[in-house]
């Protein structure tokens, strides 16, 4: 698989058949490339999306189906011809939802064919015929800007779900008797008090004893038709010395979330400023969080547990305050007008509906 994709000679009859050293490479230089986590280890996220790569636009008939969606890079490059023909998708995430065939049903309609939103091979004949209209660009950036603007600067009735990681059997990292699903769900309750008291409605993704699976998190998210979703998460490695912040959007090849991107950078550069912490930047991932939600979802993390100096500044209930307020304003500023932006640290917002 990866060798059709050319990123491996799988010629040599010695080694085609064992997971060497060059296989390892090749593996990771895929995940890297499709934004999914980098360790060399071919589960299941990583083999989904290898299989995905192997298809083309046309290969396949393309349909919805409830039971299971079509997943592959056949459906990303339908869904990004019909974004740049006008047709309204959040995304081209590669996933065949509803929402997918309802914009090629728009298309059928409007190019005089039967609108069953099924892409066969007469759909597909009038896909090239208007295949010199599509010039490429990030078309939806405008659109999502507006919608933004549209809703207008206030928190008052916006729908936020706040999702604190792991949960229940899965504690997600410890260190030195410190858990990383404790840790966040107690930010979030931080953070979901703040936004309740400004009017926004909140649904966390999980209790303070259970937990969820990513698919179930983003399913939730959609299902209230949520405008943002907030994922927390902390952070371990091997090595104590790791550290620091870093806000994940999401972002495959040319596809990404550019509302994500915004509010992920805002949230980074508004946790870094209030807590001195390092700034470890913002990255475009294909996480199944990022990618299956149909609204904007940022997911944090917010320092690294296996590193003294974080620990000791996240187990401190006045420095997740402080947490909570940097996300809070994050949020707030993604709404505002760019002349009314202040700049980044400043901002301190009542608890009050306004």
């Amino acid at each position: 698989m990866l060798a059709s994709i050319g990123l491996l000679d799988n010629t040599d009859p010695h080694t085609r058949h064992v997971f060497d050293e060059p296989t390892e490479l090749a593996v990771r230089h895929f995940q890297q490339r499709r934004g999914i986590s980098v360790d060399g280890a071919v589960g299941g996220e990583t083999y989904a999306t290898l299989t995905g790569a192997h298809w083309k636009l046309g290969d396949r008939v393309l349909a919805h189906e409830s039971g299971q969606l079509l997943t592959g890079d056949d459906v990303a490059e339908l869904q990004t011809q019909l974004i740049e023909l006008g047709y309204h998708l959040v995304r081209a995430d590669g996933v065949f939802e509803l929402s997918t065939a309802e914009a090629l049903r728009g298309f059928q309609r409007d190019y005089g064919l039967l609108p069953d939103g099924i892409c066969g091979p007469g759909t597909m004949r009038a896909l090239r015929q208007l295949g010199r209209r599509v010039v490429g660009g990030r078309p939806q950036l405008l659109r999502d800007m507006v919608a933004v603007a549209d809703s207008g600067p206030s928190l008052l009735g916006k729908r936020i779900v706040l999702d604190a990681g792991h949960g229940g059997n899965d504690p997600g990292v410890v260190a030195d008797g410190v858990t990383e699903a404790e840790l966040v769900w107690d930010l979030a309750s931080r953070l979901e008090g703040r936004l309740t008291a400004l009017g926004v409605q909140t649904w966390p993704t999980r209790g303070p004893n259970n937990g969820a699976t990513d698919e179930q998190r983003a399913q939730l998210a959609n299902d209230v038709g949520a405008d943002l979703v907030l994922s927390l998460h902390i952070d371990g490695f091997v090595s104590p010395l790791a550290n620091g912040i870093a806000a994940y959007y999401y972002g495959a090849g040319e596809s990404s979330s550019t509302i994500g991107e915004r509010l992920a950078d805002l949230a980074q550069r508004e946790l870094v400023a209030r807590t001195g912490m390092l700034d470890n930047h913002i990255h475009g991932k294909s996480w199944a969080l990022l990618r299956l939600t149909r609204m904007p979802a940022v997911r944090v993390e917010l320092g690294y547990l296996t590193a003294e100096s974080d620990r000791s500044k996240l187990c401190d209930p006045r420095f997740r305050d402080t947490m909570a307020e940097g996300l809070l304003v994050a949020v707030q500023r993604l709404y505002l007008p760019i002349a009314d932006d202040p700049p980044t640290g400043v901002m301190r917002i009542p608890a009050r509906a306004h």
